[in-house]
């Protein structure tokens, strides 16, 4: 390894079989789990012993958090300094990150299997995806406050709501489209159904219950 300013940079080579290792841990994780899903799965892929695996990630645990580090990276690469916008901005990223999603499904399938298993009992992801859904859900919140103030909206109750809903329909049509992706457009779906909320907290319309009509409502009155 070389050194920079104190600091160590891995040889290009190292780099390289480091992300070797990662897409296949994506792979595996994403179509065996977390827990079936074994280093020496990984190690054949890239043509390495488990041994070596180990030499460059010390752990499973450690090469689990990496693989969920190196998604979060993947999804800012292509941003300007690598980070996600602020304020209304962040919706129309959200919009373009499912429309990103649907052309990475190797990521996608990680992240919802990973997920799912992070509510069980001592899973080594649980505190990441606890994190990154806190994190997110006070990002969403602030975007909706600036779009607020911006459009002169000044009841804002059913922001935290809606934030914890954006996140909730975005995940779950990912499960929909992993399943069957025939059925689901996923990069619509996303944007009609975030546009929906957006819209929802801005322009609040009639409650889903008042389109309900009982048969007295409707039935020709006797006589």
């Amino acid at each position: 390894m070389a050194t920079t300013g104190g600091s160590v940079t891995p040889r290009p080579e190292t780099e390289l079989k480091r992300k070797q290792i990662l897409r296949a841990a994506i792979e595996t994780f994403g179509t065996k789990g977390s827990a079936n899903g074994t280093l020496a799965d990984i190690a054949e892929q890239v043509g390495m012993t488990h041994a070596g695996v180990l030499h460059h990630f010390g752990s499973k645990q450690n090469l689990l958090r990496e693989v969920l580090e190196f998604r979060d990276q993947d999804d800012v690469a292509h941003l300007a300094g690598h980070h996600i916008p602020g304020g209304p901005a962040l919706f129309a990223h959200l919009v373009d990150t499912a429309a990103r999603n649907a052309q990475r499904p190797g990521i996608v399938q990680v992240y919802t299997v990973l997920s799912s298993e992070a509510v069980t009992d001592d899973h080594p992801a649980t505190a990441y995806f606890f994190e990154r859904y806190r994190t997110l859900r006070l990002e969403i919140d602030a975007a909706f406050r600036d779009l607020c103030a911006q459009e002169g909206v000044s009841d804002a109750d059913t922001i935290d709501k809606a934030s914890a809903s954006i996140l909730a329909v975005m995940d779950g049509l990912q499960l929909q489209w992993l399943l069957d992706p025939s059925a689901i457009d996923l990069a619509n779906a996303s944007e009609f159904a975030i546009q929906s909320i957006v819209n929802g907290v801005l322009h609040p319309g009639p409650t889903v219950s008042s389109y309900v009509h009982t048969t007295s409502d409707t039935s020709p009155e006797a006589g």
